[in-house]
């Protein structure tokens, strides 16, 4: 049965939305590597869940996945936000959206939080880290210790004067959803690796972003890693070295694909991208040069869960 939440090992995992549906590109706008034949070949695969049949529209996900495992409460990724200035990005600007009933209604308050995880610092990865109180950002999880990559963190640091293939996509995040909870003293800026408890480990997974990670469940018997925007659709598990339009190192981000992948399907891991909507995660297998899904998570469709976590 279709569910919201499952448990590997010791960890339970439960799929908050936010967002889920047309994101204004096309397959040749948001994977510029990949071609037409790719689309048509895996279409059984890709639509309706991950592009739409008849506008040719990419779907893409926004949504947190939050896990309990040794008596914390943990949020991988806080998505878009509500009330952002996004210039360059308008699909994503000025939100009113109900993620904070849905992280409710799956038993979860603000205060209850008590790490959040970026695995990297796109502005749909952070921007529930702050709310609007009056005319300041402040941090939505006040009791959380919040991890970022330092790498990301000083990629991204508009002081810092990085130039991004992004352009100036990220405008605001990093003043609006990222130094408030730093200044606030609520960072934790990891590097290399970072140890959550027995069961979760942080990990760098550079390409995407100079700072992006993945998260590696290791509990009993049960894998899985939570590989933000390593992956953004499953033309990626078929096609590893196709890569976003949104990737600064594209070479390094084939390699960690390659990788990343390479190791749950050796494990038997499951697969759990940021913006993947459908079943949201995949089991993978060695197919030819790429990857095949041998099968999906059983989480609910966003029709299923009438657009909150219920």
């Amino acid at each position: 049965m279709p569910a919201h939440q499952i448990t590997l090992g010791d960890v339970t995992i439960t799929r908050v939305w936010e967002y889920c549906g047309p994101v204004g590109m096309t397959p040749k706008t948001f994977f510029p590597e990949s071609s037409p034949r790719t689309w048509e070949e895996h279409s059984s695969l890709l639509e309706p869940h991950f592009v739409d049949p008849e506008t040719r529209i990419v779907n893409s996900a926004i949504q947190t996945w939050l896990l309990r495992s040794e008596g914390r409460t943990i949020l991988v990724d806080t998505g878009v936000g509500n009330h952002k200035e996004r210039p360059y990005a308008p699909v994503w600007s000025h939100l009113e959206r109900d993620f904070l009933a849905n992280l409710a209604r799956a038993g979860v308050g603000p205060e209850d939080v008590d790490i959040v995880i970026n695995t990297h610092l796109h502005i749909d990865h952070v921007g529930w880290n702050t709310y609007l109180d009056g005319r300041h950002w402040v941090p939505t999880f006040p009791n959380a210790t919040y991890l970022m990559p330092k790498d990301d963190f000083d990629f991204w640091n508009p002081a810092n004067g990085h130039a991004s293939v992004f352009g100036r996509g990220n405008q605001n995040v990093f003043e609006d959803s990222v130094a408030p909870v730093h200044e606030a003293g609520l960072t934790r800026l990891w590097e290399d690796s970072y140890t959550i408890d027995s069961n979760l480990r942080l990990d760098l997974a550079p390409g995407h972003t100079p700072g992006s990670s993945v998260v590696t469940l290791e509990s009993g018997t049960d894998r899985a890693v939570f590989v933000g925007d390593m992956l953004h659709n499953p033309v990626q598990f078929v096609e590893p070295d196709v890569n976003s339009c949104f990737c600064e190192d594209p070479a390094g981000a084939r390699a960690t694909r390659r990788k990343v992948l390479g190791w749950a399907a050796d494990r038997g891991a499951l697969v759990v991208p940021a913006h993947l909507g459908g079943h949201g995660a995949a089991e993978v297998v060695r197919e030819g040069g790429g990857f095949a899904v041998k099968g999906w998570a059983p989480f609910a469709l966003y029709s299923e869960t009438s657009k909150d976590a219920r």
